[in-house]
């Protein structure tokens, strides 16, 4: 399980002879903590970004398969107004033969009124046309943003969190091994001053 804030705070370290300065560790675990805080909450708002982006997604995923339903029913209603005028026509041409006069301009009143409906169809259609393209746009718009530059990033932090957390293991151990093996020894009881070199090794 990862560590939190409040785990690093309340970290203790057992107290060996020559250790380190109680106040620079202390120093170093409050800066520890707050670059972990920052780091937390900068992934909190990814996640947030991704959640929001996610949603918007399926909206538009929605809305695409709305306009595409839609599209559909123009273009079946529009066959059978054809398929309708067709029929209308051959039996307007048989009864045409029987009553010319009459039926010819019957015919035209008809033909000019499926005329208007199929012009009408033909706008609906470009009017759906021209939404979908623009709901397409906007799609590669949202695509094309910068927001999806910073969700790529998102590894990136989590690398330097888990890089940052192994270097400050590695220098504790490190501290532990090198207080245990040369400047203790139960035997001679051989004492040392710290050199200049040890001790910036040491912090």
């Amino acid at each position: 399980m990862p560590l939190s804030p409040l785990d690093i705070h309340n970290k203790e370290f057992t107290r060996g002879f020559r250790g380190y300065v109680e106040d620079e560790v202390n120093e170093f675990l409050d800066q520890v903590i707050k670059d972990y805080e920052i780091i937390l909450r900068e992934k909190k708002e990814l996640e947030e970004k991704i959640k929001t982006m996610t949603e918007r997604m399926s909206h538009y995923n929605t809305l695409e398969e709305t306009l595409q339903k839609s599209i559909v029913v123009a273009q079946e209603a529009a066959e059978e107004v054809r398929r309708n005028a067709q029929q209308e026509a051959k039996l307007i041409i048989k009864e045409a033969e029987k009553n010319a006069d009459r039926i010819i301009n019957e015919a035209l009143t008809k033909s000019r009124k499926i005329a208007i409906e199929i012009n009408d169809l033909k706008k609906q259609s470009k009017v759906f046309r021209n939404r979908f393209k623009m709901l397409v746009e906007a799609q590669l718009d949202m695509l094309k943003s910068d927001d999806w530059n910073t969700l790529m990033e998102y590894d990136i932090g989590l690398t330097e969190i888990q890089d940052h957390q192994k270097r400050v293991e590695d220098e504790m151990y490190q501290a532990d091994s090198y207080n245990n093996n040369s400047f203790y020894d139960e035997e001679n009881e051989d004492k040392r001053e710290i050199s200049d070199d040890e001790l910036k090794h040491l912090l």
